[in-house]
Order: C-alpha cells, then structure tokens, then sequence
C-alpha cells in the first residue's frame, strides 16, 4: 500500500525517523496539495521520504539565487494564507485559550466526551479544531508508544496521515452536500467496525446544522450511545438550527471572535515569515475588517500584498489598504466629524464630494462616523485613553470627549445610526449620505431636550399674567395672603370630610375680611339663601373655635374660588385667541370655534358644584 513503510513486521506508524527529518505544516500542505491537483512523477521507491518529489522539482528548475527553501514549486498551485498557515497545533490556534485549557484537563484526566461540537462565526477555527483533536486523540508520538495528548508530534503517522487529509479512520464529511438519512446511515452501520489503523474512528461533520430533521432523528441513538472507538467532531456556524436532543448529548465549545491586537500581532508575525513589510496602521486596518475572523483577514492580508506597488518593495501600506478596502482616510474622517460639530455645511459637502471622488463608499463613510461617536463615548464613560492609532487621532478624540456633552453624542448616534439604515435602502447612496449628515449637523445646533424641558416646566409654573375678569373686579383687589388662608382653609375642610360645605364656600363667599374667628364675607345678587349658619358650624367644627361670620350686602369682597378659577380660564382662552397663528385660523375660517380640551388635569378631586347649592 503506498501509505505502508518498508516495515512489514511492524505496526504502520512504528517506523523510526531522525528528529531533522520531521515534515514542516508546508511540506504536510505540499502532501495534501499534491493528492488533490497532482504533482511529479511518483518514486519508483516505497521508501523514499516526502521531501524527495520536491528534490526532484527544484533540480528540474532553472538554476537561481535565491535559497532552495524560497524556490516556488512549479508543480504546486500558489496556497493562500488562509491555508498556509492553518493551525498544525493547539499552540498555534489563537484566541481560544479557554477551550484549550478544557480539552487539555479532560485529556489529562481521561474524561473524554464521545461528541464535541464547535461553534461560532466564520473564520474561528471550528474545522481546525476539528482536526486537531483528532490529531489529539490519535497521536502516538515519534517513538509509537505515547497517547493522546493536547501536544501531538505531528511527526508519528497518525498526525502525518491526518494533517495530509488521508487517515481511513478520520472520516470529514460536509453535511451541506450530504444532508439526508441515506448519509447518515452509511455512518450508523459503518460505527459498528473497530478502527482500522487508530486508536479512535472519527467523524468530522461541519456545517452539521444543515443536516435535515430525519437525518438528526436517525443520528440521535448513535450519537447518545456510539461505540467506545467512536469519536463525533461537529462544526456549525449556526448552532441555533440545530436540534435541543442533539445539543443534549454533545460538549459544546463556542470559539470567540479573535481580539483585534492579537489579530494585528498574527498577521505581523506571517508578514515576517512570509518576507513581506507592512505598516503597523495597514495591519490595524486589515484586522478591523477582519471583524475578528482569521480566515477573513488572512484573505484581506493576501490580496493587499498583491495590490502592493512592486515598486516600494511591496510593502503593504495603510494608504494602499484603505484605497483596496474603499475606506476614507483616517484624518478625512475626523475633517468630516468636526465640520458636523461646527455646523459647516459647505464644507461638510465639499468633504463628503472629496472622498466620493477617490472611491469612499458612502456607506463606509457613514461607519466611519458612527466609529468615531462610538469611540468618542466609550472614552468619556471610562475616562481613559481614546481608541485611535496615531497620537494624532488620540488627542483629537479625547478633546471631544472632555468637549462635548453626553446627550449630544448619544443624539449623534441616534441620527447616524437612522442614516445608516436610510443610506443601505436608498437608491443613491450618495445623496442619501448628503441629506442624512445635514440632518445630523442641524439637529447638533439644536438645544438640548433636557433643558428645553426644564424652562418650559419653570415657565408654566410661573403662570400667565392677571387679568381683569367680567365681574369687575380683579384677582388684587384682596391681598394674597388672603386669599391664600382662604383657599388653604377650604382645602383643608373638604380633605375632612365636609364636601358639601367645601363646595358652598368656593362657589358662594367673597371674603371681605379673614381673621382669626372672624370672616365677613359678601356674595353674587343670584345666591339667595341664608348660608351663614353653615358657614359658623363648618367652622366651628374644623376650628373648634367660635366663629363670628357676617355677610356684607352689595356682594362686595375679593372674587370667590370659583370665579378665580373661571378667570384663569378666560385669561388662558385670551392668550390663545391672541396667538398669532390662531388668529389667522379665525381670520381664514370665521365661523371655527375654540375648543377646551380640559388642559391638564386636576390636583385635587374636582367636586361638581350647585348654583343653587
């Protein structure tokens, strides 16, 4: 068999190799590559090494003077980095510190789950994992005799087969492409046989939530109890599709998104390797875009390295990336947010033209912007450092964070974020982007809510100026303190109980005179009965003092509460009727009647009185 050595007295992976002759993770790419595109002419000799087919292909080149190790492979396709440096290592896989450090302790302690399931956004490193913990758990170690570990060789045969993608005891499947009950079942009946060459027969099964419902239904008995040799590795971006019975019965494992500063380190560190040079603000883009996917910023580093100019050496620089990305510069961005600030219109469009000229998507435009507020805020809350990469950047953002208010930047969200929406459904992105930063300039200059809100509650508690009422008289011919007594007093007496005569003393008495047992009082022509025994007794009773109480003809004496009440009322509907724009309602419909829609309500219980009370 051609993955069988020249040992046939041995087990397959009990050959003995040097320590220099352990493949690299690009020679076990080069393995791979070759088993899927093709590559020279195989060795007539089972025993020769991996390294020897590309012996072959560099001696078969043109001479040249660069070193062999950096001489491409003309039989090989150009691997992208994505791929390149995909994780041979637990080590080697960033950013999931925390399941790693799981996996290490259940394998110290041999506390094995049968199923594990991988979960999380694009790019994490769900299928890596996969692997590697097959690599984990069948690893024997360069002399033969290890076990599973979180550390494996990667030289012994079962790491070496693996990582070529031909171990007949680790099965990959994508359940995208076989999402029936037929593929299941070729696994229900092939679980049954033991291992052929392993220690553990593994399952891959990624994008497992694709998988229909009849398909989970036939897996879940299998998945419940598989035999002891069985090993279930799922991988899913959308583990919320995937069935509660079978979430159940697996250890699940959510890979976070990668931090940006360990992405930007990442990438620095293949940029070394890979001999290329890159501006430190080029790598903080490309990790920003990334939003905390490796694969994702792996592709972006690999085709801003190919959009480098040839004639800087290829350096990858921040300027190139922004211009590959379509994204404004970061100094045109705080320009924009400042001419926002200000209230500069012309100049706010002319900025707006400027990077529409040299390819800033509006949309990535309008993101820009919202960074800023974003990051304008969350300095001012935690009182630290703004989040920028210059120095420049920093100082200007942490002066708007000690300039600006709080509400005027939650406002500035707000209006952006409405924009942001308006200018992804508009058929002209560009003029929506126009209409939508205008609106938020105008509405900066606009005072704030808050205190807007508080002159007019302190206006309306001043009231309106007094007038003079139909009786004649007018709300000073009694003096305030008075009147105050006066209306305290009947407050009081209607809150004991006495309702009824509460509502005779607002409707009928004029107080003519109030003192300490003594009220003389006068009242309307109309109000003809004798009311002054009510008054003595109410009195009396809420005293508990004698009351001398005297009625004065002519119905003189300050106003009563309720014509008080009234008069307000006709002062209030004068001032509207006086409005400017009412007037011209009336003036453009003669005949409109004003309507009182009650104002604001009562703050005590409105009793409705009697005029003959």
């Amino acid at each position: 068999m051609g993955d069988s050595p020249d040992n046939p007295d041995g087990l397959p992976w009990e050959t003995v190799s040097e320590e220099d002759e352990a493949p690299s993770a690009a020679e076990l790419e080069d393995a791979g590559q070759e088993s899927m595109f093709g590559g020279p002419p195989p060795a007539t000799s089972a025993g020769e090494t991996l390294e020897k087919p590309a012996e072959q292909a560099v001696a078969a080149s043109q001479p040249s003077d660069a070193p062999e190790s950096a001489a491409p492979d003309p039989a090989q396709p150009y691997r992208v980095l994505a791929r390149k440096y995909r994780p041979q290592t637990f080590a080697e896989l960033i950013g999931q510190e925390a399941m790693v450090r799981t996996l290490a302790n259940a394998i110290a302690r041999d506390r094995l789950a049968h199923a594990f399931l991988m979960t999380g956004v694009r790019g994490v490193g769900k299928t890596s994992t996969a692997r590697l913990i097959a690599k984990a758990l069948n690893c024997i170690g360069p002399d033969g005799q290890g076990g599973p570990t979180i550390s494996p060789c990667g030289v012994c045969e079962p790491c070496r087969a693996i990582a070529e993608g031909r171990h007949i005891d680790v099965i990959e499947m994508d359940a995208a492409s076989h999402t029936g009950v037929d593929d299941v079942r070729e696994i229900i009946e092939a679980v049954r046989y033991a291992a052929v060459s392993a220690r553990y027969k593994i399952y891959i099964i990624d994008e497992v939530h694709m998988l229909s419902r009849n398909a989970f239904n036939a897996l879940l008995k299998t998945l419940e109890e598989p035999p002891a040799h069985v090993k279930f590795l799922f991988a899913t971006t959308e583990v919320e599709k995937l069935p509660v019975t079978v979430l159940s019965r697996t250890q699940r494992f959510d890979l976070r998104r990668i931090p940006v500063e360990l992405l930007e380190a990442h990438f620095a560190e293949i940029c070394r390797k890979e001999g290329v040079e890159a501006e430190a603000e080029a790598l903080h883009i490309v990790a920003n875009a990334a939003e905390g996917s490796v694969r994702d910023g792996l592709s972006i580093l690999d085709q801003a390295i190919a959009h480098a100019d040839l004639d800087t050496d290829s350096k990858v620089t921040a300027e190139r990336v922004r211009d590959m990305l379509g994204l404004a510069d970061k100094s045109a961005q705080r320009r924009l947010f400042a001419h926002m600030l200000n209230g500069e219109g012309k100049a706010l469009l002319s900025a707006i033209d400027e990077q529409y000229a040299l390819g800033v998507e509006p949309l990535a435009l309008l993101r820009a912007q919202m960074d800023l507020a974003h990051r304008i805020t969350v300095a001012q809350v935690s009182g630290g450092e703004a989040d920028g990469v210059s120095a420049d950047e920093r100082e200007q953002l942490g002066d708007w964070a000690t300039r600006l208010p709080a509400g005027q930047l939650h406002r500035l969200w707000q209006l952006l974020l409405k924009g942001h929406e308006e200018v992804r459904l508009a058929p002209d992105p560009l003029v929506a982007l126009r209409m939508a930063l205008l609106r938020t300039l105008h509405a900066g200059q606009m005072p704030d809510p808050g205190r807007l809100a508080k002159k007019l509650e302190t206006l309306g508690e001043s009231g309106p100026a007094p007038a003079p009422s139909e009786t004649g008289a007018t709300p000073t011919d009694a003096s305030p303190q008075g009147r105050l007594e006066w209306g305290e007093l009947v407050e009081a007496i209607d809150a004991s109980g006495m309702m009824q005569e509460a509502s005779i003393m607002r409707l009928q008495v004029r107080v003519v005179e109030l003192s300490d047992g003594l009220l003389r009082y006068g009242r309307d022509a109309k109000f003809s009965d004798d009311i002054g025994n009510v008054l003595r007794d109410t009195l009396h009773r809420h005293t508990g003092k004698r009351w001398s109480v005297e009625e004065v003809p002519n119905g003189a004496g300050a106003p009563s509460l309720v014509e008080l009440i009234e008069a307000e009322r006709e002062q209030a509907a004068a001032a509207t009727r006086s409005h400017p724009l009412v007037r011209a309602a009336f003036d453009a419909f003669p005949e409109a009647e004003l309507i009182d829609d009650g104002g604001a309500a009562p703050q005590r219980r409105e009793i409705p009185w009697s005029k003959n009370a």
